[in-house]
């Protein structure tokens, strides 16, 4: 099919095409309350016997259209048969009602628009068909001439018997254009009149940021809750070995060590997988499974830690055990930066160096400082680079903290400050 047949015949011309009878059929019950207008001031003439009391019902029908269009299902369902029908994408159409009085005005002129045009094409579409056809087989069935008055005289005339086939033909080529050409238009200004609102785009654009600001979130935590666990199992794990025969009571305390280590861990990711499975990003990621805190859980985060072989010397300001001493923020982000300072430390470390953990309040912020010599074997880099530092300092970064990371002498030193007073 060429392009020009395809854009008068084509299946999305064929759709818009529907799109408009369907908004001649929308209009029909407005041109009968415009008939019974109409009538009486026509002194009770048939309203339906005369083109020029009918186009006159339909003019008085379709400020009554424009009326009706502000109830608020309008714009979503015009939305959705525009999307369907008229070949427009959904992100260019707004599906919730109109609300202001701009919305509300391009919605009503989009109804009375797609009622108007449509009810022409419609009209066109029943009237025009039976007549082209029968020029289109005038010559060859006599009768059809007979029957018409004036017509004999015509196409007595072998020049007109002889166009009237090419004129049907015209005719039908003429509406499918007409029909074509409105339903362009309308879909052309579809997203004009039915899309969002400069306020629809910021708002979306707003709840999409948000909605992804909370996932990164979701990310965070779980690379740094089940890079932890990974790093302390393997750890737990391979000394475990090593000691199987030796010391029985510290491979008891290793493998009790996984255990918890992993239910702990299964219990985070099966709450986090299960808000980002069912796409409520904004809900409360760890019902199952509560957010540890740096006042509620960092003795049992040693106490794993230490459970496979890394040597941690920690000093914790007595106030850091308060939970009142601590904002609830400040206290869940500090526990995640100092399990991912150990996780760095188990990685990169090894099992024979002591870790030095510092918690303390100085100045009204909370400083936590994690330090360890480095490890006799470079390690090999992971596929891709690792995100650890980078979460911490996004941690950091998002209670208006700061975190400093690099080598301090024979140590590697992680520093991160959080301010304890007004966050939120």
């Amino acid at each position: 099919m060429t392009a020009l047949g395809r854009s008068l015949f084509g299946r999305r011309a064929r759709l818009r095409w529907i799109h408009l009878i369907l908004g001649g059929a929308l209009a029909m019950p407005y041109v009968l309350v415009g008939s019974v207008v109409v009538g009486p001031l026509a002194g009770g003439e048939n309203v339906f016997g005369s083109l020029s009391l009918q186009l006159a019902s339909f003019a008085l029908g379709l400020p009554l259209a424009a009326v009706t269009s502000l109830f608020p299902l309008t714009r979503p369902l015009e939305s959705g048969v525009v999307r369907s029908l008229c070949g427009v994408g959904a992100e260019r159409l707004a599906y919730g009602p109109a609300r202001t009085k701009g919305e509300k005005g391009r919605t009503a002129a989009w109804f009375t628009l797609h009622l108007g045009a449509g009810g022409i094409v419609a009209g066109m579409s029943l009237a025009v068909p039976p007549f082209a056809v029968t020029l289109i087989v005038l010559p060859f069935v006599p009768v059809l001439r007979d029957g018409w008055p004036g017509l004999p005289g015509l196409f007595g005339h072998t020049w007109a018997l002889v166009l009237s086939p090419l004129a049907g033909a015209a005719m039908l080529l003429a509406l499918a254009g007409c029909a074509a050409a409105v339903g362009a238009l309308l879909a052309r200004w579809a997203p004009t009149l039915l899309g969002p609102s400069a306020e629809d785009r910021v708002a979306a654009a707003e709840a999409r940021a948000a909605d992804l600001a909370v996932r990164n979130r979701l990310a965070r935590e779980l690379h740094d809750s089940v890079g932890h666990a990974l790093s302390a199992v393997t750890l737990q794990a391979s000394a475990a070995r090593r000691l199987l025969d030796t010391d029985p009571e510290f491979v008891r305390e290793a493998l009790a060590a996984i255990e918890d280590t992993t239910r702990r861990t299964v219990g985070e990711l099966d709450a986090v997988l299960g808000v980002l499975r069912d796409g409520d990003a904004t809900g409360d990621a760890w019902g199952a499974a509560p957010a540890p805190t740096l006042a509620g859980d960092l003795d049992d985060l040693l106490r794993r830690t230490r459970a496979g072989g890394l040597r941690v010397d920690a000093t914790v300001a007595a106030a850091v055990a308060d939970p009142r001493a601590l904002p609830a923020p400040v206290s869940r982000e500090a526990y995640r930066i100092v399990q991912e300072g150990l996780s760095n430390a188990l990685r990169h470390a090894g099992e024979k160096v002591t870790v030095a953990l510092r918690v303390e309040v100085l100045d009204g912020h909370l400083r936590i400082t994690v330090e360890n010599p480095f490890g006799v074997a470079v390690p090999a880099p992971r596929p891709g680079g690792g995100h650890g530092l980078r979460g911490i300092a996004d941690r950091a970064r998002l209670l208006g903290g700061a975190a400093e990371a690099g080598a301090a002498g024979p140590l590697w030193r992680l520093h991160v400050r959080l301010p304890l007073k007004g966050t939120a």
